[in-house]
């Protein structure tokens, strides 16, 4: 791991605020770390080289600890503190998603650590209950983010169906955790809104790649939440001010790699102080994640740890009528939920 990667990882978590949110001074921490000098990059490996590693079969988390951010792997005995258990065990193992994503890691040392980890027990494990999460991906250089892709979605926001994906973005500031908070008291708006969508990671470096080979390009899926405020989304043409405040797009807690998940059949739903207001299945988007990732390989090149927001089904708010439209404030709960990859709880101050 390349020591800029390092300091962001130590910096950061020594300024998380309890409670799971990478926000404040932790952003600044984030942002001092991404502006230190770049280190050179690796020279590429020599011919003969073995291939990088492709993770199967595994569910991460990015973990908050009093050292330091951690990488987390859910366990039958509970969630191994990575860095704690590699440290302790004099193991070279990888120290986050990202690392894991890339593929440049040493999977011996991974498995070995796990497996120590869960046999000595202790402080290498983490209760679910007990562990404070960080965003799943700590560093994605895009995130993507998908409108009108469920077709009773469009319906209820009386758009025709679009001929192609509907692209916009997020910003790195916008990252948050399950558990966080999300500081609408702090913002201009009020028509604040919830939408939870399926995330895919991007685990090659991906440019033109065919609807066929597309989800090989894919590394993991997890819950996220495309959290906007209507106002200032519908303002204008575009809708980056509705949708890039801090805070606005926590995913995880897990990171559950794509050999465990059909993308094409998940239910997803939203609740809001208990009170359910989103259902819906992946069976309904509009352009399935394959679609959507050959389709944006075309004007970019995609690379490991980006995400994708692959859009949201209907029961939004903005979707009522607009005498019934409640919009979300300061004290209210959400929590967003999709099959295998679990639920991601978030509250606003």
């Amino acid at each position: 791991m390349d020591n800029q990667r390092r300091k962001f990882l130590t910096v950061t978590a020594a300024s998380v605020v309890a409670g799971g949110m990478l926000a404040g001074t932790a952003r600044e921490a984030f942002a001092q770390a991404k502006a230190a000098p770049a280190q050179p990059k690796a020279a590429p490996p020599p011919p003969g080289q073995p291939k990088l590693e492709v993770a199967r079969n595994m569910t991460l988390a990015m973990l908050q600890t009093p050292q330091g951010l951690s990488l987390g792997v859910r366990t039958d005995k509970g969630i191994v503190n990575v860095s704690a258990a590699a440290e302790a065990f004099k193991l070279d193992a990888p120290a986050s998603t990202d690392e894991v994503i890339s593929g440049d890691y040493d999977a011996a040392a991974l498995k070995g650590v796990i497996d120590k980890a869960k046999a000595a027990g202790g402080k290498y494990l983490i209760a679910e209950k007990a562990a404070i999460f960080a965003p799943c991906v700590t560093e994605p250089s895009k995130i993507l983010c998908v409108g009108l892709n469920y077709r009773a979605h469009a319906a209820e926001a009386n758009e025709k169906l679009p001929k192609e994906p509907i692209l916009f973005n997020k910003y790195n500031s916008a990252l948050n955790s399950h558990g966080g908070t999300i500081a609408v008291s702090k913002e201009p708006g009020k028509n604040f809104d919830y939408e939870t969508e399926l995330v895919a990671v991007i685990g090659k470096t991906t440019r033109n790649v065919s609807e066929a080979d597309a989800l090989g390009c894919v590394f993991g899926y997890c819950t996220g939440q495309d959290f906007s405020e209507r106002d200032q989304q519908m303002r204008s043409g575009q809708w980056m001010l509705g949708k890039t405040g801090d805070g606005w797009g926590p995913i995880g807690p897990w990171l559950v790699t794509a050999d465990q998940v059909d993308p094409e059949n998940l239910n997803l739903k939203t609740l809001v102080n208990g009170e359910q207001r989103q259902s819906a299945n992946t069976k309904d988007m509009i352009f399935s994640v394959k679609q959507i990732v050959s389709f944006a390989s075309r004007y970019m090149t995609l690379q490991p740890g980006d995400l994708i927001f692959t859009g949201t089904p209907e029961g939004v708010i903005i979707g009522y009528p607009p005498e019934k439209r409640v919009w979300l404030k300061a004290g209210d709960k959400v929590v967003s939920s999709i099959d295998k990859l679990g639920d991601l709880e978030f509250t606003l101050t």
